[in-house]
């Protein structure tokens, strides 16, 4: 898979991740299967071995991702293991992720859509142009029509405001530590940025 297709469906799942929950939810009747099928598809996309080409239709992309893990996963919960099988499975190096894992990303993501949805629409609009989509600043402000000052001042905003909301998640434990995370590394500043700034 692309980075630009990754960060396409990255982007697409933030921004619809209610809808795509509701829709979910109904089609599987229940709300927790319709979580965890999110959060098991955000991991997949987090994945760096996955491998697809150009993306035509992100949106059925996405909807065929997010089916194939409900069927993967309510496959996995009727299928019952035969002593033979579970020592064939012992023998095999376990690579998918373990519950500490699966919490910390299922915790970052939903941390992650809690702060963006709490930012104005502009700034979150340039925040996930510039760290999902991975846009240059002149291109940001090429395609919202503002100056290049304006973008990377929101942008200065946007980073302030995501670490001191994740520094009062962690003091009123509404959320796990987060300074090894990725959402730590997903929307704090790269030195590049920095550096750009202090040029401003």
């Amino acid at each position: 898979m692309t980075e630009a297709s990754v960060a396409m469906l990255r982007r697409l799942l933030l921004d619809r991740y209610d809808d795509l929950k509701r829709g979910l939810t109904r089609r599987l009747g229940s709300s927790e299967m319709a979580g965890d099928v999110l959060h098991d598809t955000w991991l997949r996309l987090a994945r760096t071995d996955t491998t697809i080409g150009t993306l035509h239709n992100p949106v059925s992309y996405l909807l065929r991702m997010l089916f194939n893990v409900a069927h993967d996963r309510r496959r996995a919960e009727k299928r019952r293991l035969t002593k033979v099988d579970i020592e064939h499975l012992l023998e095999v190096a376990d690579e998918t992720p373990g519950p500490a894992e699966v919490a910390e990303a299922r915790s970052d993501l939903d941390a992650m859509v809690t702060i963006l949805a709490e930012l104005p629409p502009r700034r979150r609009t340039i925040l996930l142009a510039a760290r999902v989509d991975n846009m240059a600043r002149q291109e940001i402000a090429d395609r919202l029509g503002v100056s290049l000052r304006l973008v990377s001042k929101e942008l200065q905003l946007a980073h302030e405001y995501c670490l001191a909301r994740q520094r009062q998640m962690r003091e009123t434990d509404c959320a796990p530590d987060r300074r090894n995370s990725s959402l730590n590394r997903d929307l704090s500043p790269r030195r590049g940025d920095r550096d750009h700034d202090l040029a401003e």
